[in-house]
């Protein structure tokens, strides 16, 4: 996902491949996973999106987005409240996330941060459970882990996700990526009991090997910016009864 508040866009995430497309009449289409034909689209959005408008995204075809909140402790996006409360009016089903820079302060320090800027739950079958975009870092290209030893990365998770879990009474959803996860955490199975996990692959009919630990995902980011809603484009893995159940927690 984009680091948003500075003025030359940049993905937070460093993959190794760009997201797929297809030259049709000279028109460049994203790539549609078959997986889409039986399950609920959606998409997320950052500052960049700024005013969306939610029922043309509607009408296309989302039926939830995550809408970043904010990033370490001293960011919060200044589109958030329209956007967040925009796509509630249209009828999606909506959540917030938090973008992870654990060399700048702490997991419990940035949850509260989170939480106080949006980042909260409630069992109302519209929203959704917090999430936590850790990746590869897009401050410094030699420190993907943020100058972290795997120890502390995976100490740094714990940290955000209990907080969370004080302050909303719901884990986060883990966004991240099998390589960033595997390299940064050195394969760390601590986590996939009880976090869902929401990753990201582009290029691909599936979403492939995933983070160690996992053996399924809950969302699926299968592209970068270049499909038919604003923002990023994912899928739910249930159907739209199932998204709706997982908002309200059960």
């Amino acid at each position: 996902m984009a680091r948003d508040h500075i003025p030359t866009r940049r993905r937070g995430r460093l993959l190794a491949a760009s997201a797929a497309a297809l030259a049709l009449g000279g028109t460049t289409l994203a790539e549609f996973p078959a997986a889409a034909a039986s399950r609920p689209k959606g998409h997320d959005v950052s500052s960049h999106q700024k005013n969306v408008d939610w029922r043309s995204a509607k009408a296309k075809g989302a039926r939830f987005v995550y809408v970043k909140a904010t990033e370490s402790t001293t960011y919060r996006n200044p589109y958030f409240s329209r956007q967040y409360n925009g796509s509630r009016a249209a009828g999606l089903v909506r959540g917030a996330y938090h973008f992870a820079l654990p060399n700048r302060s702490s997991g419990q320090a940035q949850a509260a941060h989170f939480v106080r800027n949006g980042g909260g739950w409630t069992a109302d079958g519209w929203t959704l459970p917090p999430a936590l975009d850790i990746e590869y870092n897009p401050y410094d290209k030699k420190h993907k882990c943020y100058g972290l030893s795997k120890a502390r990365v995976v100490s740094w998770i714990k940290s955000f996700s209990g907080e969370v879990k004080r302050l909303t009474g719901r884990r986060p959803v883990i966004y991240t990526t099998t390589h960033w996860w595997n390299t940064c955490t050195g394969n760390s199975r601590a986590f996939a009991g009880n976090h869902h996990l929401w990753v990201a692959r582009y290029n691909a009919a599936s979403a492939g090997p995933l983070p160690a630990g996992w053996s399924s995902w809950t969302f699926w980011q299968y592209d970068n910016g270049d499909g038919t809603l604003p923002g990023d484009q994912n899928l739910f893995d249930g159907s739209l009864d199932r998204l709706k159940q997982f908002a309200r927690g059960t």
